[in-house]
């Protein structure tokens, strides 16, 4: 045994230099809805929703994602869980991007609507842009994309200021009634020690066809959104 020590100890280094070299971290958060591109999955009820993510120096990772949904009865599903992977990077020190894919899964889910969508996304300082496409958005065999641009802007005092638009487009749209829609949200953030708060307007009526729905489930009328995260390691 002795004189294989030495392989052992090698082999043992070449497996935990790669993971002394990545991160994990989780975030949880807490908010008064859970809104997807300005349709609410919890019919404007509350969700709890957590993260793992493994990262790595090189740029790949990994992660998953949970939170609980409301889709009716129709529809019947209690949670959604994301898996993720991807690349990232920088080029100089303003200039940051973004690739990858994330298969959303629901359970229990009677109609079958997981599918999966790949990214692409690029940021410049405090702007964001990223493009999202699934040729069978929701298991329905047809196409979707959704488009999204953001910027956040730091306030003294640890506040900020955090704003968005989308638009989703493509062959699932137009079969509806409505075609391709826009969303967009306006915030104040604030860090107050481990906790980062959020309070948001967010709007996606321009989908005209599901607002006021009965029950509230995936309406897309206005709304106001209060959450809290954290994320661990501290």
């Amino acid at each position: 045994m002795k004189k294989h020590a030495p392989l052992v100890v090698v082999a043992l280094a070449a497996v935990a230099a790669p993971l002394a070299k990545a991160e994990v971290s989780s975030t949880i958060t807490l908010t008064t809805d859970y809104d997807f591109r300005g349709i609410t999955q919890t019919a404007l009820d509350p969700a709890l929703q957590a993260s793992l993510d493994w990262s790595h120096e090189s740029g790949f990772y990994l992660g998953t994602w949970v939170s609980n949904v409301d889709f009716g009865r129709t529809a019947k599903a209690d949670y959604e869980l994301d898996l993720l992977g991807g690349f990232r990077g920088s080029i100089g020190e303003d200039i940051g991007y973004d690739v990858g894919y994330v298969q959303y899964t629901f359970n229990p889910s009677g109609d079958k609507v997981d599918f999966g969508e790949a990214y692409v996304g690029m940021s410049y300082k405090a702007v964001s842009a990223k493009f999202w496409y699934s040729d069978d958005f929701t298991n329905s065999g047809k196409s979707a994309s959704y488009f999204e641009v953001n910027g956040s802007l730091p306030l003294p005092n640890d506040f900020g200021i955090a704003l968005h638009a989308g638009y989703s487009s493509g062959k699932f749209w137009d079969a509806g009634p409505d075609g391709a829609y826009t969303d967009y949200s306006i915030g104040v953030t604030k860090s107050l020690g481990k906790l980062n708060l959020a309070l948001k307007w967010i709007d996606g009526s321009d989908l005209a066809s599901t607002n006021g729905t009965p029950g509230k489930v995936f309406s897309s009328e206005g709304k106001i959104q209060l959450s809290v995260a954290t994320t661990v390691p501290w």
